[in-house]
């Protein structure tokens, strides 16, 4: 049986340049068998932590009722969790780093439950620069965020792309997210 993973697209437009380099991955993803399930972050009502804390009291983890509620399962079973976000104001797009924080709830006494998930990045930005576009903030806040989590970071792949579909124009970025869902959904990485 293939391996399960979970595509989360931060972009607000569809269609976008990341969401180009996310169905890239996707369809090498899916050429080694594994199963693949991507979700529109724009599209899914995702509330932002409240800071309550009732998830390290409640068992069944965060209390908002909002559309985490079915994610939040969904990133437990994947065996990978491929986050696909363009670079807004030298970072993750908001919708992106909305769902990241929901994560929180994840994080128990017992101790992180994505902890040995892992993880594929894709990021598409605006400036030709990844420092200037502010993709190193991004790329930063990924390396920190799994190493908190003792999750691996199995590729990151990020480019310039301004306009809607620039993405496409450029092989080379989408031969290497195709590269990175072939070896993500491999059984043996």
């Amino acid at each position: 049986m293939g391996k399960y993973i979970v595509v989360l697209k931060g972009s607000p437009r569809e269609k976008g340049n990341s969401a180009g380099l996310a169905e890239a991955l996707a369809a090498g993803a899916k050429q080694v068998e594994a199963e693949v399930e991507c979700f529109y972050l724009h599209s899914l009502d995702i509330r932002p932590c409240d800071a309550c804390d009732l998830c390290r009291e409640n068992k069944n983890g965060c209390v908002i009722d909002d559309d985490m509620q079915m994610l939040y399962p969904k990133l437990l079973q994947a065996d990978a969790i491929v986050i696909a976000s363009p670079v807004y104001w030298f970072t993750l797009s908001a919708q992106t780093k909305l769902c990241i924080d929901r994560w929180y709830a994840l994080d128990t006494p017992q101790g992180n439950a994505l902890a040995g998930k892992q993880f594929g990045v894709l990021l598409t930005y605006g400036d030709s620069d990844p420092y200037t576009s502010g993709a190193i903030n991004a790329i930063r806040t990924i390396q920190d965020m799994t190493r908190y989590l003792k999750a691996d970071l199995i590729g990151l792949i990020y480019g310039s792309a301004t306009d809607p579909g620039d993405i496409q124009k450029q092989p080379e970025l989408m031969e290497q997210a195709f590269k990175l869902g072939q070896r993500l959904g491999a059984v043996n990485v």
